[in-house]
């Protein structure tokens, strides 16, 4: 085993668990603390024996023999054990501060942009894995296939999905700014968290930073039809950029078939959107050395990242999809793969309203007309939610003079959310469901269980 020892400060998140996982596999020592931790992450440490002995912030573990400590968002300033740390001169990093510390000496592919990170990383990772190509790799979701969300081995390249969002409480630099990458994919740029920026030329001006950190010679994908990317992906000598678009393909029979040189591939996912980073994602691929013909052999039967237009359940006449979708780019995208894959099926598209972003009446405006496509709109928030986030109240009315659809309906209780949902009649009608959260602790298996019975 490798004496290293790393402490994680709220080992307990998506990402910071995934990382204690990845280095204890990697033979390091892990240990870590935090004032709570819920399943899958409390299950998962206490498999491999990293689930601190209790929770709450412990000071007395911050002891000079430890190499490094990584901080999580969920960590303040004041936290006992930062101030233990500092006090002992012990070297402190954000989680992507210390990613990119793992792989300095590896190809580093970073897949940016404000929608599609995810689905693009996870299609790399898929056709990596099954050409039996060693890769480490941080990304979002929990993908099929693979133990954790992070790997940091001896690999030669690592495939990191690039947020935007805050290294870390004590670091507001966007997580993008660190990882510094030979091959980059930038999917598209659409303003969110506003909470960190404020303008939305501040928003584009982390791109525009992160392009500039593009290695020397490195190369950058984009897509063309983006009009923000058509004003700065180009703007750096010191690196190749190449745009790209959607791919041909056609829907038969509810299945989307790629045309690609005179051959049909019958694909699992659809929507412009899923194939435009599929085009991304051959693309990084080239760069690594596959051929397409060898690309499209092992993409075909990609279903997806969890969550990300995952099918809950299909009948002969409905089927249900449940997505991250919550920024209004995002949400457009989804409703209109779904009504382009299924056009001859009403749609009922619902909406959680969870991020900071959503919830603020200053940006609601930014959802206009994009759940036009559904049949039907059903947008659901919590007034809890907006206590917690210190929000003002939003109305029934503030919502549909935002959004703009003919028939939109507006919950905030999930009891009658499910409630209507129940009464309609499932037969040539497909459901949507999308929140980065969990529309107020729906059962969701029981709910689309009653539903397309």
């Amino acid at each position: 085993m490798d004496n290293t020892h790393i402490h994680l400060i709220a080992i307990g998140g998506s990402a910071m668990h995934n990382i204690a996982l990845a280095l204890h596999h990697k033979g390091f020592r892990v240990t870590g603390s935090d004032d709570e931790i819920y399943d899958p992450a409390r299950g998962r440490l206490e498999k491999y024996g990293l689930l601190p002995p209790s929770e709450g912030w412990h000071p007395e573990r911050i002891t000079p023999d430890l190499d490094a400590i990584i901080v999580g968002m969920h960590a303040r300033e004041d936290n006992p054990e930062l101030i233990k740390a500092r006090e002992l001169d012990i070297r402190i990093y954000s989680y992507p501060e210390y990613v990119y510390e793992q792989s300095k000496d590896k190809k580093r592919v970073v897949v940016a942009g404000s929608h599609g990170k995810t689905t693009t990383t996870a299609m790399i990772l898929h056709v990596l894995q099954k050409l039996g190509l060693d890769t480490d790799y941080l990304v979002g979701a929990q993908l099929e296939g693979f133990e954790t969300m992070v790997r940091l081995s001896d690999a030669p390249v690592i495939v990191l999905e690039g947020d935007e969002y805050l290294a870390s409480p004590l670091d507001r630099r966007p997580k993008i700014h660190f990882y510094k990458p030979h091959i980059s994919i930038i999917t598209g740029i659409a303003w969110d968290h506003i909470n960190v920026f404020p303008t939305f030329e501040n928003y584009v001006e982390q791109f525009e930073i992160y392009i500039k950190d593009i290695e020397q010679d490195g190369v950058l994908f984009w897509y063309k039809n983006d009009e923000h990317l058509q004003k700065i992906a180009d703007a750096n000598l010191h690196i190749r950029t190449q745009e790209y678009d959607t791919p041909t393909y056609e829907i038969v029979d509810n299945q989307t078939i790629l045309h690609y040189n005179n051959k049909k591939i019958p694909l699992k996912i659809f929507g412009q959107h899923n194939l435009q980073n599929m085009e991304a994602a051959r693309l990084v691929c080239g760069e690594l050395g596959i051929e397409d013909e060898v690309f499209y052999e092992a993409i075909n039967d990609f279903g997806g990242a969890a969550r990300r237009l995952q099918c809950l359940k299909e009948t002969k006449t409905s089927i249900a999809y449940l997505d991250f979708a919550h920024a209004p780019s995002k949400v457009e995208a989804t409703i209109h793969a779904l009504k382009g894959q299924y056009a001859d099926r009403e749609l009922v598209a619902c909406l959680e309203l969870h991020t900071f972003s959503s919830l603020n009446k200053k940006f609601l405006s930014e959802y206009s007309e994009t759940m036009n496509m559904a049949d039907t709109a059903c947008v659901f928030f919590s007034e809890h939610t907006l206590k917690m986030k210190r929000l003002p109240k939003l109305s029934t009315q503030d919502i549909v003079d935002s959004f703009g659809h003919p028939n939109m309906k507006v919950f905030t209780q999930k009891e009658d959310l499910t409630d209507f949902l129940e009464q309609l009649n499932w037969k040539n009608r497909n459901l949507l469901m999308m929140s980065s959260g969990k529309f107020g602790g729906v059962d969701m298996e029981n709910l689309i269980g009653k539903l397309l019975e």
